[in-house]
């Protein structure tokens, strides 16, 4: 499989290529790029989920990288995250937070996540194009994380900015800085939250640290990085990707237009029809293990395509139809397992929310553009448009 960033067909419609290579075999080796280390693909539903619930295929980075030459510079708060662990760290760490995206929290935000879709589509022309990505897609997520963690208005833009830098694919020198940039802040952030403590969730977790010792400081920092790229790029994707499958399928379009109560249970069917992650975070065999019936040697990375996953037809019937009466909650859209998106109930509640004020306030809403001119991200890691240009 060649390198997918640079394939303007592969990034408009991944699902042909994912196609063939589940149908040759679900489970496959890689073909390495320059100065990358072989690997495997998985791309069947059921070896997609046993791999993201085997504890042999590690998340630890460190140890995998451990005494091999890198010329990469990221800051060690992001290369060495929540999610670049295993247990017992990764347990210890996902339970401080966890508190903050229970349904129970997350329903104290809905009134502020409805206020700021609200004051966003205020701000939709009344004639003419909108880009739905720059207008509501991107600040909707980034206003509430960063409100979440008590990140100042006036610094979201350069939070926005070092984060979209994060996923920069075929660029490491914009990922190396801007992963330095927002480890930089985020230090800064937490020290001026100790002279001048608010609610925060970050203010919680700096009493973690400073209180009983359940972080070290480089975690908080991590911990704070994370929740800050995490709390939004996600949903950034997924909120373009289901209204543009919408706006594709008219009827569907209609049938949530006339019965909005039925958003939420049409969620799961939009999030697996076009995951916003394409590919889980990255992986490594810590022994030899079988996937689907193909043995993987030990200390060999394992890249699971969740996409693919999603649109495996011997889990999910006639995959390629969008289908909002499937019942499609087994999607693997959010991961599976131990590492199941934490932020999963926050990036639902965001999708519901924004979905249901655009098609209220726009009932006549439509693509500005053909489907097939518009511009995907080059990245590997999500699956995400870079604008939608709609007429309201």
């Amino acid at each position: 499989m060649t390198d997918s960033t640079k394939d303007p067909h592969f990034l408009r419609n991944p699902y042909p290529t994912y196609d063939a290579l589940r149908s040759a075999c679900p489970v496959q080796p890689l073909q390495a790029g320059s100065g990358e280390r072989p690997g495997y693909l998985v791309t069947g539903y059921a070896e997609a989920r046993e791999a993201l619930g085997d504890a042999r295929l590690s998340k630890d980075t460190a140890v995998f990288f451990a005494g091999r030459k890198s010329r990469r510079r990221l800051h060690p708060a992001v290369a060495r995250t929540m999610l670049a662990s295993d247990p017992p760290r990764h347990t210890r760490l996902r339970k401080l937070v966890t508190k903050a995206f229970t349904r129970g929290a997350v329903a104290q935000l809905r009134p502020f996540i409805a206020r700021i879709t609200d004051n966003l589509l205020d701000q939709w022309p009344a004639h003419g194009p909108f880009d739905v990505v720059a207008g509501l897609a991107v600040p909707l997520p980034v206003i509430v994380i960063c409100e979440l963690l008590g990140v100042p208005p006036a610094d979201r833009p350069d939070v926005q900015r070092w984060s979209a830098g994060l996923f920069a694919a075929g660029e490491p020198g914009i990922i190396d800085a801007a992963s330095h940039a927002m480890a930089d802040y985020m230090t800064d952030l937490v020290a001026d939250k100790r002279k001048n403590p608010g609610r925060s969730f970050l203010d919680r977790l700096i009493s973690a640290r400073d209180g009983d010792g359940h972080l070290t400081e480089e975690e908080l920092i991590s911990m704070a990085v994370l929740l800050l790229v995490a709390g939004h790029e996600t949903t950034t994707n997924a909120l373009g990707n289901a209204l543009l499958a919408l706006l594709r399928h008219p009827a569907e379009l209609d049938r949530l237009r006339g019965s909005p109560d039925e958003i939420p249970a049409a969620l799961d069917e939009l999030l697996r029809f076009d995951a916003a992650v394409s590919t889980a975070t990255f992986r490594f065999t810590a022994e030899a293990v079988t996937l689907g019936g193909t043995d993987v040697p030990a200390d060999t990375p394992v890249l699971v395509a969740l996409g693919a996953a999603n649109r495996d037809p011997t889990r999910f019937p006639a995959p390629d139809q969008l289908d909002l009466n499937r019942n499609a909650t087994a999607h693997l859209a959010f991961g599976h397992g131990i590492h199941r998106c934490v932020g999963a109930p926050l990036a639902k509640a965001e999708l519901e929310i924004a979905l249901r004020a655009v098609l209220a306030r726009f009932p006549g809403i439509s693509l500005a553009v053909p489907a097939e001119l518009l511009e995907w991200r080059r990245t590997r890691l999500v699956r995400g448009l870079v604008s939608l240009p709609v007429l309201a």
